[in-house]
């Protein structure tokens, strides 16, 4: 064979086994207010496995309800608390809409946003037993029927998406769930994990009967507890959801001595957990390959770049030795199964 034919045949070689390893990537996409930024209401990601298991993570107010071109198919959806930040209370009026400092947003009770995504998707709910139960009745207002437990098979709990119909995959603290497509061997395995938050509902969630003895003591409905996520892909990689929380023990003890992230999602806030905190518990607790700052709760970004002065640049700032990406809206980010970010970053 003449030179040039194998120096074809070497470069197809190469180039397959490329686009297989792309194949074998995570990809994690924020869903966030204003394309190309990190804004104010920011919460949403959306994450899909190799195997093609999708699921989304707090969809709160800068999602645009079901019809939101950007979700496509949605297994399973994730909710850390009931806050209308994170469950929707509202969701964005449209894409790109408003600024990145004040998103334009429209009413979305008392079905919620992840009660019409959950609806519109036939998802999985999944989240604590208390939160579960709640959403599952919001869907079935809308449907118009029960929302039955999700079917599981084996030790690992496995549930076969996508499904038919939405349906409660509930677990307790510290319970774990996998989700599969099928045919596969491997698939999403979901670990809900301790978070240091309050968790309630506020009345214009309620049904009529629910807000009566609440409102006159501007009282909120407990819903269970708060919770972050564990979650392990089909490719090894290793993600911690902190959902809101504030620096904790467990952050060492279990979360990074026990499951070992290699990618940490990391919820910023003014009330929640400041940055010098945020980056402690990133550098000494948690100590992953690489950390994704969200929920600021500010508009950290213009035309793409991070604003110096705000909250997300001081904890850019603070934590060592590991890479840190924005939370740009719209980027999807792939990652290979040790935490390193090989495309969109």
């Amino acid at each position: 064979m003449k030179s040039g034919g194998m120096q074809f045949i070497f470069f197809w070689v190469g180039c397959v086994a490329a686009a297989s390893a792309l194949a074998q990537n995570v990809k994690i996409t924020p869903l966030g207010a204003q394309a190309g930024e990190y804004c104010a209401t920011d919460r949403a990601m959306l994450f899909e496995d190799p195997t093609g298991v999708r699921l989304v993570y707090d969809v709160g107010a800068s999602v645009a309800g079901a019809s939101d071109p950007r979700l496509g198919e949605v297994h399973v959806m994730l909710l850390s608390h009931a806050h209308g930040d994170h469950i929707g209370t509202n969701k964005a009026a449209g894409i790109n809409t408003g600024t990145c400092a004040k998103p334009e947003t429209v009413s979305a009770t008392p079905a919620t946003n992840t009660g019409e995504i959950i609806a519109a998707k036939n998802s999985a709910i999944m989240t604590g037993n208390d939160m579960a139960a709640f959403l599952a009745k919001k869907v079935e207002a809308i449907r118009g029927a029960p929302v039955p437990n999700c079917t599981e098979t084996g030790l690992t709990r496995d549930t076969i998406v996508p499904l038919q119909a939405p349906c409660n995959a509930f677990v307790q603290l510290g319970g774990k769930r996998t989700f599969k497509t099928a045919g596969q061997a491997k698939g999403v395995q979901v670990t809900t994990v301790f978070a240091v938050h309050s968790d309630n509902a506020r009345v214009e969630m309620l049904s009529e009967g629910g807000r009566a003895g609440l409102v006159p003591d501007n009282l909120s409905a407990y819903v269970g507890h708060a919770n972050g996520y564990m979650l392990v892909f089909s490719n090894g990689l290793r993600v911690y959801l902190s959902g809101d929380t504030g620096i904790m023990s467990e952050m060492k003890t279990i979360i990074g001595d026990f499951y070992k992230p290699q990618l940490a999602i990391i919820n910023l806030g003014a009330t929640t957990m400041p940055s010098e905190e945020a980056a402690y518990a990133v550098n000494t607790l948690l100590r992953p390959a690489a950390v994704i700052p969200s929920h600021s709760s500010e508009a950290a970004t213009e035309g793409g770049k991070l604003k110096a002065g705000s909250r997300t640049a001081d904890f850019v700032r603070l934590v060592k030795g590991r890479k840190v990406h924005l939370s740009l809206s719209g980027r999807t980010m792939e990652f290979d199964g040790k935490g390193k970010c090989v495309a969109g970053c």
